[in-house]
């Protein structure tokens, strides 16, 4: 019986954390774009989606994972961004969308984030590569590193701006929300991400963000616009409102407005009809009482996920099943009950409650003293 319990409670567990299913080519939207998807953050849910395992070129969208991996390496403490970058003369020779640095130029990573961020800066992108791993190689060696640990299966960086196209260099959309999704856990990204307009040098040269919703679109958050005639015009947008936020990631557009249209459609959806929804009560979980071990109760955890993506309307409710009592020996982990969680009539989730620390059983002369208490009183 107690098996069966526990493959419950797994099963259980399993369920509350898979995503609501896709809903590829919603009817209610029309995307011109040949290929999109709209994922909340929090969860990963797929809300919407259209050829979107789909690869092909991303143009500076690419540099999604080139700020990625800057930010996961300051974060680490390897750089902070008051440290100064000096300008290689193969980074100041780039061209396209850049900031025309020249070869010795020194400029603060701050600065450097800000050009990449906000006016997709090819020059800027090479010189942190550089400063970060020596070379431009090395740093896209990174990249596909860690494309790899996100699990990204159809993407392929040959360079960190995306201004080139040699046939090895190509992403999807969903590929491209995961490392928007990994990048926006970043918090601080979001200085340089929505930024409308900015100057560098000392108010000499100014910056105007390349992501037109930054200005126009409430909650707007980022992320990063590319486009090459090969790409098309290409977007993964984010937005926050109400501490629910989503990743719009259209592809491969036919102009900048018809981009621009697709993502405030797809995050305009998101925020119409569905919230996030807490798996866990607002009252503390209550102590276990535990039978022959060694402490007399053990304290108990939720073990799942934390939030659960919901359609909109109705009041969340929740009903904790524990027994009694819980005999030792208890290891931390162990399932132990269930909190439900019920939207009006819907279950949306059963959460197991595990025991969050060991409880030995005692031993044979312990259990003599208790008995001996509870018989004689002794």
């Amino acid at each position: 019986m107690k098996q069966y319990f526990c493959f419950v409670l797994t099963l259980s567990l399993l369920c509350a954390c898979l995503p609501l299913p896709a809903c590829a080519e919603t009817p209610a939207l029309t995307i011109a774009a040949p290929s999109a998807i709209l994922m909340e953050k929090e969860t990963g849910t797929v809300l919407f989606e259209k050829k979107a395992d789909e690869p092909g070129f991303p143009a500076s969208v690419t540099k999604i994972m080139t700020l990625l991996l800057i930010m996961e390496a300051m974060e680490n403490g390897a750089f902070t961004p008051d440290d100064i970058v000096t300008a290689s003369e193969r980074a100041a020779s780039f061209g396209g969308s850049c900031v025309y640095l020249e070869a010795g130029e020194r400029m603060s990573v701050r600065d450097m984030l800000k050009c990449i961020a906000v006016v997709s800066a090819n020059d800027c992108a090479v010189a942190m590569a550089e400063f970060l791993c020596g070379s431009e190689e090395a740093f896209v060696k990174k990249m596909n590193d860690r494309a790899k640990e996100l699990g990204l299966a159809h993407t392929h960086f040959s360079n960190c701006t995306g201004l080139f196209d040699d046939g090895q260099h190509y992403t999807t959309a969903r590929d491209v929300a995961v490392m928007s999704r990994e990048l926006i856990r970043h918090e601080a990204i979001k200085e340089y991400t929505t930024i409308w307009m900015d100057s560098i040098r000392d108010g000499s040269f100014d910056l105007a963000n390349t992501n037109k919703l930054v200005y126009w679109y409430p909650g707007c958050t980022g992320l990063k616009t590319g486009y090459t005639s090969t790409a098309r015009y290409c977007l993964s947008a984010t937005a926050e409102r109400n501490g629910v936020e989503y990743i719009a990631v259209v592809m491969h557009g036919e102009t900048a407005d018809s981009r621009n249209r697709d993502a405030e459609t797809l995050l305009s959806y998101g925020f119409a009809n569905y919230r996030l929804i807490p798996l866990s009560d607002s009252a503390p979980l209550p102590m276990l009482p535990v039978e022959l071990g060694k402490k007399k109760s053990v304290p108990l955890r939720l073990d799942g996920p934390g939030w659960q993506l919901a359609e909109k309307g109705g009041e969340a409710s929740y009903a904790l099943t524990l027994p009694s009592t819980v005999a030792a020996p208890v290891r931390e982990g162990q399932p132990l009950g269930s909190l439900r969680v019920t939207v009006g009539e819907k279950l949306l989730a059963e959460v197991p409650v595990c025991a969050a620390e060991d409880v030995p059983r005692i031993g044979f002369g312990g259990i003599f003293a208790k008995l001996s208490l509870s018989l004689f009183g002794i």
